[in-house]
């Protein structure tokens, strides 16, 4: 049965559909507290500087536990996502103890492994969504953003190990998330600088890029993370996040996935500017996305208020419709209420050490 969604103006009755990354800091700033207070989220990512780096174990994870806990508090969410990008390599935000994994295509063959010894440190931070597994392929040795970081330069070889890593993943109680939909392994910039074009026609796509997605989703991932990249010859114009022939049309009702749609962060420069655009979150909730990050590295996170806003009016004058809303609220809510919450909590130093064991791991 769908749940009957009845917002009001205030940005808090549309605040679930968003994730705020928190501000450079290992503590809660009184920026994070006024919006999380506003926009009561559904939920935070943390970055490295979420981190104190320089603090002995002990004393960063008590800092970290303490951050936590004054988010929940502004929140007030009695569930929250607790997310983090952590794939190995150059995307890893946290201090050590926690295992320094290579680059995902060193461990490929281990996926299992290391997506399990991941999961296990990061549900000790409280953590319990990962943005990962990446299901891009390796395609273009000259794309500046994905490389290495996908797990192998073929269709089967990344739907393979993306499904085993995100069963040791999710056995360790972490829940993953296939990005970066529907595929930016073979384009030639980064979308975090500017706007993506992939100029091939759905077929191709088909052959190789939604392979390792249709995988995920027969395996039962609940999240999926889109790419902010055009393809002109699908939906001219248009990024795959803002692209209703993309989400519904290929990856809801092409590949029959019916779980949450999450963005990449929307302050990227592929986006920034459309994002500027209040009502551009309610293009994208239109589309059928229904969680927005919004991120400090690149952005004001206070925009969030501003484009919770767009989302309120267009709701108001009826562009987005009641029913669009209604099913998107219940996927998230869903989403929610099969999240575990943790509690941060030590882990003995033979843990990491046999973790370590697990993969290859940064010099």
């Amino acid at each position: 049965m769908r749940r009957r969604f009845d917002p009001t103006d205030d940005p808090a009755s549309f605040g679930h559909h968003f994730i705020v990354g928190l501000q450079k800091s290992p503590v809660l700033t009184d920026h994070d507290k006024r919006l999380l207070s506003r926009l009561r989220p559904a939920g935070i990512v943390l970055f490295r500087e979420n981190f104190a780096h320089d603090l002995p174990y002990e004393e960063w994870l008590a800092l970290h536990a303490c951050q936590l806990a004054d988010a929940r508090q502004c929140i007030e969410r009695e569930r929250i996502l607790v997310s983090i990008d952590h794939e190995g390599g150059q995307v890893l935000r946290t201090p050590e103890p926690v295992t320094r994994f290579a680059t995902a295509a060193a461990w490929s063959d281990q996926a299992f492994a290391v997506g399990r010894a991941m999961g296990y440190e990061l549900r000790s931070l409280g953590v319990n969504v990962n943005f990962a597994p990446v299901a891009d392929i390796h395609l273009n040795p000259d794309n500046p953003v994905i490389g290495e970081r996908a797990l192998g330069t073929t269709p089967t070889a990344v739907e393979g190990a993306a499904c085993e890593f995100l069963e040791g993943l999710e056995g360790a109680g972490v829940m993953g998330c296939a990005k970066h939909f529907p595929g930016h392994g073979a384009t030639q910039s980064d979308s975090h600088l500017e706007l993506p074009v992939l100029d091939v026609p759905l077929a191709v796509l088909r052959e190789r890029e939604l392979r390792p997605f249709a995988a995920l989703i027969e395996r039962g991932v609940r999240l999926v993370m889109t790419a902010h990249i055009v393809f002109p010859q699908i939906d001219p114009g248009v990024p795959a996040t803002l692209s209703e022939r993309l989400l519904r049309g290929v990856l809801r009702e092409e590949l029959g996935y019916d779980g949450v749609v999450v963005s990449d962060d929307v302050g990227m420069q592929a986006v920034a500017e459309l994002f500027s655009r209040p009502l551009t979150a309610a293009r994208a909730v239109g589309a059928g996305c229904d969680l927005i990050v919004i991120c400090a590295h690149l952005a004001d996170t206070g925009q969030a208020l501003a484009l919770a806003g767009g989302l309120a009016a267009a709701w108001r004058d009826g562009r987005l419709a009641q029913e669009t809303l209604e099913h998107s609220h219940g996927r998230i809510t869903s989403l929610l209420e099969d999240l575990p919450q943790y509690a941060v909590e030590e882990l003995p130093s033979a843990v990491f050490a046999r973790h370590r064991e697990a993969g290859p791991v940064l010099g």
